[in-house]
């Protein structure tokens, strides 16, 4: 399959109708259209390790979650991060796709695995463009018991916790910075928000507000979307050497 193929593709999984306004995803740079994909790095950052080791690994394409190029790019010359690294990849033509708020909001992205990863059912969109996902545990629980499984399922070396005072059942989930959409989560009833960044001042305000708040890091609540790419580029051509790697520069110190 071509890199163009391939993602068009892709886009009919998440169509391109999807994208937030304010984004700037999809084919993020390529030097040949028409070249064959046989080898993909799949990651959730396009940093310049994971560009380093796909050009030294001879890969042909980068998929990602975080768009490569996200703010204009006015000058192509090394001393611009972005620009160095789209330099290195056209020289060994390897290809980036970036999807991002349409994986956000696509069925079986970032919020459809995250809800999942949680266990929960009758997940339904909510939230501006049906971004975030709402649902149900099937049996309520602690605050602290949610948190401990929250912490195990998305391998996250920390949680935060603000406690609203209520018993964990209905839940609501935003992969990623998601603070903007706690009014909606509180409208459709959760009892519970998970994103992956909350401010401190959201956070406080969690007894007042009479929602529980669990702020899981903004990769780790993201990252289970590189295995749904991984899934998603395997059942469109089996044939592909797929290959996942961890892009989390951010480390907590104990």
């Amino acid at each position: 399959m071509t890199v163009q193929e391939l993602y068009d593709k892709m886009s009919e999984l998440m169509p391109e109708t999807l994208r937030e306004p304010w984004d700037n995803d999809g084919l993020m740079c390529s030097m040949d259209l028409n070249a064959t994909v046989r080898r993909v790095l799949v990651a959730l950052d396009v940093t310049e390790e994971i560009v380093d080791y796909a050009v030294e690994g001879g890969f042909d394409l980068i998929v990602s979650h975080h768009p490569l190029i996200f703010r204009p790019v006015t000058h192509l010359v090394p001393s611009n991060h972005t620009a160095r690294k789209l330099l290195q990849l056209a020289s060994a033509s390897v290809s980036v796709f970036s999807f991002h708020t349409r994986a956000d909001k696509a069925i079986g992205g970032v919020n459809d695995l995250l809800a999942e990863r949680l266990d929960l059912s009758n997940v339904r969109p909510f939230g501006e463009g049906g971004l975030g996902r709402i649902g149900e545990l099937a049996e309520e629980m602690t605050l602290e018991d949610f948190a401990y499984i929250l912490k195990g399922q998305l391998d996250t070396p920390t949680v935060q916790v603000a406690d609203g005072y209520n018993p964990v059942r209905r839940v609501a989930v935003v992969g990623g910075d998601g603070k903007s959409y706690l009014a909606d989560a509180i409208r459709e009833g959760a009892d519970t928000f998970v994103s992956g960044q909350l401010s401190y001042n959201t956070m406080e305000e969690a007894p007042e507000l009479g929602i529980n708040m669990i702020e899981g890091g903004h990769f780790y609540t993201e990252n289970p979307v590189v295995g749904g790419f991984l899934e998603m580029l395997l059942k469109l051509d089996p044939s592909l050497d797929v290959q996942t790697l961890d892009s989390n520069i951010v480390r907590t110190i104990y």
